[in-house]
């Protein structure tokens, strides 16, 4: 039996370069306002003038952030693993973290993470690679520089699904830009599936409850506007003339609140202010309702305690389901900058054949009492061994600063326990 080395089959059905509307293959999106790239501008608006997605958004982000992220040797050299911690400007996990170097024409992780996650609401977040070349002769990575959800025009697919290239628009000079090959960029997708790397919106699903929320504010705010003081009526006094009707109608059309506010009619006739009849539509539980489907579609159940029946204690149980999601989120990052970011700069360096480090991240909302208790019991019992490379690691993930021998203070012996009082057995 032969090993099959060839693909008979397709994960997407591409177009020439150039040709555009690739992603017309792609049936799964009914919707067409969502349809790339018009749902880059939808998805853009919802984040930036909605409040419950922008608190969903820095829920899921602002932690990924926040935790601390570092290079893992992982059985790689010390001069690659070193290499790879200076340009991404991480730590190493159990060694003492270096100086910071000069930022300027630097690569920033923190700026760079932050950009990344430009995925969870457009479903794609892509870069292109920027190397330097220093004294030594290595390959440096200078930048990753972001190519913005807006500014990409085409996507070109391979057949196997695989990505080939992202061409922009055309750039200020009005000439088109040349396509970045797959080779130099970094590509963050979220839930891709087969050939479609535009990825799927964290917002996708709470697109409805969104719109409908929308159009249920403005309805309310017309309500307040239209009722909330009444309507202005003018009751024209008997055998008044189409002119004076017309008048008193303007007049009533002018009416505005405030300090100097006024008005004269003649003998007869009269202005009212005629209220409410009868019970104006209720909007707030409608609005409230969507607002919570915003949340439930990221596991962010947390975020509506406040605003419906619950126990602190079921929402602890919603956020260990909020962690792990963030958990995945985290480690879909570290795979992809590992694997595009990480290896390309050692292969230019020392080439494919050479090991390479990783990037890894502390377990989201690890830094409980209960982790120290259980480290000292490990260690009370021999499990483990302290030695210099477990307390670096240990003054990393609790925030500690680095041990200095020149201030390390001895502790003071323990006094012996007093001897037992044995005078109530005589």
């Amino acid at each position: 039996m032969t090993a099959p080395i060839r693909e008979i089959g397709y994960a997407q059905a591409a177009t020439a370069p150039g040709s555009g509307n690739w992603w017309a293959y792609d049936d799964q999106e009914t919707t067409p306002e969502l349809r790339w790239p018009q749902s880059v501008q939808v998805y853009e608006q919802m984040r930036r003038q909605d409040a419950q997605v922008a608190s969903v958004l820095r829920a899921v982000s602002l932690p990924v952030r926040r935790t601390p992220w570092r290079i893992d040797p992982a059985g790689a050299r010390p001069e690659v693993v070193q290499l790879v911690a200076q340009d991404l400007g991480l730590p190493v996990v159990g060694e003492t973290p270096q100086p910071p170097a000069r930022l300027r024409d630097r690569f920033s992780w923190s700026d760079h993470l932050s950009e990344a996650l430009l995925m969870l609401p457009f479903g794609h977040s892509f870069f292109e690679q920027v190397y330097r070349i220093d004294s030594a002769g290595r390959a440096r990575l200078r930048k990753l520089a972001p190519r913005l959800p807006k500014t990409i025009e085409d996507i070109e697919v391979a057949r196997d699904g695989g990505l080939v290239s992202i061409t922009q628009y055309a750039a200020m000079t009005g000439d088109r830009q040349p396509p970045i090959p797959v080779s130099r960029l970094l590509a963050y997708v979220l839930d891709r599936e087969g050939g479609n790397w535009l990825g799927t919106s964290l917002l996708r699903p709470a697109y409805k409850h969104w719109l409908i929320k929308d159009r249920l504010l403005r309805v309310q705010a017309q309500t307040i506007e239209r009722n909330g003081m009444g309507i202005p009526l003018y009751q024209a006094q008997e055998g008044a003339s189409e002119a004076d009707i017309a008048k008193g109608a303007q007049m009533a059309q002018a009416w505005r609140a405030g300090e100097s506010a006024g008005s004269a009619v003649p003998h007869g006739a009269d202005l009212l202010l005629r209220g409410v009849e009868g019970d104006l539509p209720d909007a707030d539980k409608p609005i409230r309702y969507h607002d919570e489907q915003i949340a439930r579609a990221v596991l962010a159940h947390f975020l509506n305690l406040g605003t419906q029946t619950g126990s602190w204690a079921l929402g602890t149980t919603f956020a260990d389901f909020f962690t792990l999601s963030l958990q995945t989120l985290a480690q879909k990052v570290a795979d992809t900058v590992t694997q595009h970011v990480v290896e390309d700069l050692v292969d230019l360096n020392w080439g494919e054949d050479e090991p390479a480090p990783k990037v890894v991240f502390d377990e989201i909302g690890s830094r409980q009492a209960a982790t120290a208790a259980a480290l000292k019991a490990l260690i009370e019992v021999g499990a483990i061994t302290v030695d210099e490379r477990l307390d670096e690691s240990l003054r990393q993930q609790y925030g500690l600063p680095p041990a200095d021998p020149a201030t390390t203070r001895e502790l003071p012996p323990e006094s012996p326990a007093p001897p037992p009082d044995n005078s109530l057995e005589a």
